[in-house]
């Protein structure tokens, strides 16, 4: 391997883990669609481009029988993306690549269709602001778009105009009238989503000569044209039978809080009806019922300094949802739900879970919810003469399964699975048995060595405290691996899934050994488990990591003398609580950290849920900066400047406090063991592929040279 992370010309890497050029080529599967018949399922490829900068997208179609091999159906440099299938079978997507109709015109986010018997896709819909989002109606052919509109527009000449104007001047100024500004590392404004029905329009010239393919173009009907900033990261479902769309809402509340109700979209008329509104409470649409009259609802209560929040499944009956409900956009009573008759799901069982799919006939919802290291695919059964719900737990595997959809004769499923062995792949779900099959993917699992164990131990409060162990070939008592402590973000979360941006496989290819520890306030463990942490980030979560990595080092493949802690964004504030709290690691990594729990708070992009969680006294408790005097330990300190969840200043502010105040301050040359890696246009993750390069780089670089005692170099773009 050579010495930047990347083979040269002539060798061939014993893995893709072992040379990181060969890591980011590794195809990326996202996102499934299946068609109304149930004989196509299409899914997105993500692939690295010949320069190896940045990642470009491709629609793939699989063979839900799993016999054909999966064929690439689309292909252009700007991809495609967001596939949906319309009744008929059609394909929608969306993508920014040229139109040949028109090849003038510049290229936005635009709607395609691929027909259904085949053929090339084409534009079906253009406008200036691009479109967000897609939605169908499974029974019909309805069909909708998310689209940004700008606020003061009147219709869309109007904000094609403005937008026009705003891009000649070179204005990029937004004046804002309330909260949020931001998001991750988006500047919200002055565009506010908006949900539009897509309808045929008129023919421009009727009468002239054409091709039997040429159609009508479509138009938009704007639906909520006085949604002001309500859909902002919105979700939203569509009727089978296409009459309504069902979306949470942001309703603005006093002292720039907010909290989602739920609302119902008349698709003939574009009246609002809100359905649920209850103070401390917010509302997010799952399914419809194939009989359109059930819609799934999830809940989650606000959180409190002392009350970490609750997410629950209810049904509600839609035959008489709108009665007693207020529409507009601030209407719904302060308490209650509007009148809507909400029925409690399955309330006892003590898991978060995430509604996906109904089965054909109505009788069951499929779920997926983290559980004890994995996100498996359950199936809650109605009772038909009104008895308890019964969940079931289909999939076997400790595995993470998400975007799952359920074939029309009920008989299997669809979902994408992955796991600390795999990245995601299509595989389908046998609803009888549970069993699973992958099927033909655009390319093969990655082969990795090493091994990958489940590990726990007892916290001291009785409770167990869960994790993956990698190891490397080779790790023996006569050859103990060097430990690295990985703790996840969140901290609402859980290790259970295959990640791009911190895969233990890279560092196992380099021979240590990746603890993967699911800490007090992780998910699928129960409520219990969250709770024991919240608002005492520094007491249980802490000692927990502590105790688990106690009982692994005890291991004797493991090297007790030679161990390192890293973490990002809450894995990077706890990974800052370490060093401020134990001497015991050889360096510590930490990537998008909060710091200053006190500063962090307000500056967020997310303030108003911030200060719900924490009181004053309570951040000042738990913040790191305060003990910024013990710390010893090297610090690798990393972060992105367009990272608004965890505000740059975050980073600035630590990276002043090690050099002036730690124990291994900056000397009198201006020295230090510290180090910060800064990316100027980089967000709260990594993004692009030459920066991931880097990041890993000058992530082995610094563990190298304080566990290792190696002094390998750091990547040649940084120039040094």
């Amino acid at each position: 391997m050579a010495s930047n992370g990347s083979a040269t010309l002539s060798e061939k890497p014993e893995t893709p883990f072992h040379d990181l050029d060969h890591y980011l080529a590794i195809p990326r599967v996202s996102g499934l669609a299946l068609s109304p018949d149930g004989r196509r399922l299409v899914t997105t490829v993500a692939t690295l481009n010949a320069t190896g900068t940045e990642y470009g997208t491709a629609l793939w179609e699989l063979d839900p029988e799993g016999h054909k091999q999966a064929r690439r159906i689309t292909r252009s440099a700007k991809g495609e993306a967001g596939a949906v299938f319309a009744a008929g079978g059609d394909l929608y997507f969306s993508s920014a690549r040229p139109d040949p109709e028109n090849p003038d015109a510049e290229p936005v986010n635009a709607l395609w269709m691929l027909p259904a018997d085949g053929g090339e896709a084409r534009v079906v819909l253009t406008r200036a602001g691009g479109i967000s989002a897609l939605l169908a109606a499974r029974e019909t052919g309805a069909l909708f778009v998310n689209a940004p509109v700008l606020a003061g527009a009147t219709d869309e000449d109007n904000d094609e105009e403005r937008r026009k104007a705003r891009k000649d001047n070179k204005v990029a100024a937004i004046l804002h009238t309330g909260y949020p500004v931001r998001y991750w590392d988006a500047d919200l404004g002055p565009a506010q989503p908006r949900l539009f029905a897509v309808e045929p329009g008129e023919e421009e010239e009727p009468g002239k000569p054409a091709t039997v393919d040429a159609a009508a173009p479509l138009k938009l009907r704007n639906l909520t044209p006085d949604a002001g900033a309500g859909l902002r990261d919105a979700s939203a479902v569509v009727s089978p039978d296409g009459r309504t769309i069902y979306s949470s809402f942001a309703r603005p509340l006093a002292h720039a809080n907010s909290r989602s109700v739920l609302v119902a979209i008349d698709v003939a008329s574009g009246t609002r009806t809100v359905l649920l509104d209850t103070a401390g409470m917010s509302y997010f649409p799952g399914p419809v019922s194939p009989d359109n009259g059930t819609l799934v609802v999830l809940s989650e209560s606000d959180t409190t300094p002392e009350h970490a929040p609750q997410l629950r499944l209810h049904l509600l009956d839609l035959t008489g949802a709108a009665s007693g409900a207020g529409s507009g956009p601030a209407s719904g009573a302060d308490e209650g739900t509007g009148g809507s008759a909400l029925t409690p799901l399955v309330h006892g069982w003590d898991r978060w879970p995430h509604p996906a799919a109904w089965l054909p006939d109505g009788s069951a919802l499929l779920v997926t919810a983290d559980e004890d290291g994995a996100s498996p695919v359950f199936r809650i059964s109605l009772s038909g003469d009104g008895g308890p719900a019964q969940v079931t737990r289909l999939t076997a595997d400790n595995a993470a399964y998400t975007d799952v959809v359920v074939a029309p004769d009920g008989h299997a499923a669809y979902a994408l699975r992955s796991s600390y062995e795999f990245p995601a792949e299509a595989v389908r779900i046998d609803l009888a048995g549970g069993g699973t099959v992958r099927l033909p993917a655009p390319a093969e699992r990655p082969r990795y060595q090493g091994s990958l164990e489940r590990v726990e131990t007892t916290a001291a409060d009785g409770t167990r405290v869960p994790a993956y162990l990698a190891l490397p070939e080779g790790a023996s008592a006569g050859s103990p691996a060097p430990l690295l402590l990985w703790i996840h973000g969140g901290p609402l979360g859980s290790w259970n899934a295959w990640t791009w941006r911190w895969n233990p496989w890279l560092l196992v290819a380099r021979g240590y050994a990746v603890l993967l520890p699911d800490p007090a306030l992780s998910t699928g463990y129960g409520q219990h488990h969250i709770q024991r942490g919240w608002g005492e980030w520094g007491k249980a979560p802490f000692t927990d990591l502590m105790a688990i990595t106690d009982a692994v080092v005890q291991r004797p493949d493991i090297d007790e003398t030679r161990t390192a802690a890293m973490g990002g964004s809450f894995g990077g504030y706890m990974a800052n609580w370490v060093a401020g709290h134990t001497d015991r690691f050889k360096a510590v990594v930490t990537h998008a950290s909060l710091w200053a729990l006190d500063q962090f708070g307000p500056t967020t992009d997310a303030a108003q849920y911030w200060l719900r969680e924490m009181t004053a006294e309570m951040a000042l408790e738990n913040s790191p900066h305060l003990h910024v005097e013990n710390i010893s330990t090297p610090m690798l300190v990393i972060h992105g400047d367009k990272d608004y969840r965890v505000p740059i200043g975050e980073g600035l502010r630590l990276w002043y406090e090690l050099l002036s105040r730690s124990r291994l301050a900056a000397d009198e040359n201006g020295e230090t063991a510290h180090r910060f890696l800064y990316f100027p246009d980089e967000n709260h993750w990594i993004l692009q592929p030459q920066h991931a390069k880097v990041w890993y780089g000058v992530v082995e670089h610094f563990l190298a040279r304080n566990l290792l005692d190696k002094d390998l170099p750091v990547p040649d773009e940084l120039g040094l």
